[in-house]
């Protein structure tokens, strides 16, 4: 009994957090003048086209995302993930660093590189400079940044797949064919699922980004439902143009649902023998210049310009001083949402793996849903849902942006601590069961000890993610209560570049410190005493 309710009430904290919300938002959306009515859709499909112009902006934007950034990081993935390169741990983490920092970031700094004034610009001649800076304000600039912050999904997918393939099948193959052709017609079409899932995954966040093309100027639709809440204070319109997204996210997560069990299917086969490595030969050194070089340009270059552009002690103490608090309330509210989320992950995840109660596929896919939305349309919907006289007390804190924290990234949570309760025996609770401990007991003494590696992983997840989110930061935030990565973003429209850059670099510092402090903790503990 207390196991089927406490991870009852895990379901509905999830619910509350998330569907709730987003029902709030649809109800208004079709209630006018007391009784059901579909007259504000029927105004936002005939504003003079810019329906149609914004979501098709957005949809050719998320759609060259996804491709670009799947056609890199899968070749990328099996680089470092199945041949002898040198310093692929190395690499590894350096490709995976964009992921760990709001992508607006990276557009900033892309600036600095690209801008008239930039180093580039400086060597360039002043027409190429003035072409150039001016694609980067648009589609091209937007699909480059966005690219290169979620081209590590796929690289990090088609990693952690690899090891899913069975090595006697490629081996199989070894006596017909060579390595790029077993790749070909064996082990890439063996991970076709999980890459189409990385590349759907890089498609919806693509889709509900805000940043990028607020700071590129580049015009899609997520845009517009902010400008319509926060710009003309619109509540309704903004309510209904967020409509249109969340039935885009809807139909995309319908289409890939098979493809999404195929995943967890392959995630869950355990290979016979050890994963067969590709020796690379001559090709080593000629392949490590390559991937060093691609390294220095999308990842070093960008976070080296800002580090340049704020090369002066007295601007971090002007940034210090402009955005403190700002730095202190994200620190808390990251730190606060990462151990919400990781004990709600850690029984929805419990859930998942052990599956006792039949709504653990109802979490899976509400979760995914949830993480897949923009992060606008939840905070519209939390704003429908807790504005109200008798739930100001949640609307007017900082509560409101934990719930929107919570409801987007549950998912991350709950497969890390699904996947680390996967290695744990079953056993275990059994014996410990028949011992006469309770179902808490056990979880207490043995289940999260045992999972604690994954449950760490878990709290430095969310607490990634709820550190960098703009999204429903923007939209939610109560007033004097905003995140850095918002005072950041207000700063861009009338802050000098080297007090930009600065913050970035906070912002990137304070999200790779605690990666870094469990490291070495987990290093330090691995040695034998």
């Amino acid at each position: 009994m207390t196991e089927r309710l406490t991870l009852t009430l895990a379901t509905l904290v999830l619910a509350v957090s998330g569907l709730l919300p987003v029902a709030a938002m649809l109800r208004e959306t079709l209630i006018a003048d007391g009784g059901l009515s579909l007259n504000a859709y029927r105004a936002l499909l005939t504003s003079k086209g810019q329906f149609f112009l914004l979501l098709g902006h957005s949809l050719q934007l998320s759609c060259l995302t996804a491709g670009i950034s799947t056609l890199i990081g899968v070749p990328l993935g099996v680089l470092l993930g199945k041949t002898d390169l040198p310093l692929r741990g190395t690499l590894t983490l350096l490709f995976s660093t964009p992921l760990l920092i709001p992508s607006y970031v990276l557009a900033v700094a892309w600036f600095f590189i690209l801008g008239r004034t930039g180093p580039l610009g400086k060597v360039l001649p002043d027409a190429w400079s003035q072409k150039i800076s001016s694609e980067f304000f648009g589609l091209f600039g937007c699909t480059f940044v966005l690219a290169s912050a979620f081209m590590p999904i796929a690289m990090l997918l088609t990693i952690a797949f690899l090891r899913s393939v069975n090595p006697r099948l490629e081996n199989a193959g070894r006596l017909v064919s060579a390595w790029p052709s077993i790749l070909r017609r064996i082990t890439l079409p063996l991970m076709a699922p999980a890459i189409g899932f990385a590349a759907v995954l890089t498609l919806l966040l693509s889709l509900g980004e805000i940043g990028v093309p607020m700071y590129l100027r580049f015009p899609v639709y997520p845009v517009e439902t902010l400008t319509q809440f926060a710009a003309f204070y619109n509540f309704r319109a903004a309510t209904v143009a967020a409509t249109p997204l969340l039935l885009v996210t809807l139909l995309i997560l319908g289409l890939q649902t098979r493809l999404q069990k195929r995943v967890l299917e392959l995630g869950r086969r355990t290979p016979s023998g050890e994963p067969l490595q590709i020796a690379l030969g001559p090709w080593r050194l000629p392949l490590l210049v390559f991937v060093l070089a691609f390294a220095v340009i999308v990842v070093v270059s960008p976070l080296g310009a800002l580090v340049l552009q704020s090369s002066s002690l007295e601007i971090y103490k002007v940034a210090l001083s402009r955005a403190g608090d700002s730095i202190l309330r994200s620190l808390a509210f990251a730190a606060t949402s990462a151990t919400l989320l990781a004990v709600l992950g850690f029984f929805l995840g419990y859930l998942a793996e052990r599956r006792t109660l039949p709504i653990w596929q109802v979490n899976e896919w509400l979760a995914l849903l949830l993480l897949a939305l923009p992060g606008s349309v939840i905070g519209i919907g939390l704003i429908n849902l807790w504005n109200t006289k008798t739930t100001n007390f949640i609307y007017a804190s900082p509560a409101i942006l934990l719930l929107g924290y919570v409801a987007q990234y549950a998912i991350l949570p709950m497969r890390v601590v699904s996947a680390s309760l996967s290695a744990v025996p079953r056993s275990l609770e059994e014996a410990a069961r028949l011992s006469g401990a309770g179902w808490l007991t056990t979880l207490r003494y043995i289940v999260a000890p045992l999972a604690g590696r994954g449950l760490l992983a878990a709290w430095l997840i969310s607490y990634v993610f709820s550190l960098r989110d703009v999204a429903i930061s923007i939209v939610v935030y109560p007033p004097g209560s905003d995140t850095l990565p918002i005072r950041i973003l207000t700063l861009m429209a009338n802050g000098a570049p080297s007090l930009i850059a600065a913050l970035c670099i906070i912002l990137i510092a304070i999200t790779i410190l605690p990666l870094g402090a469990a490291g070495l903790w987990l290093k330090l503990d691995a040695k034998p005493s």
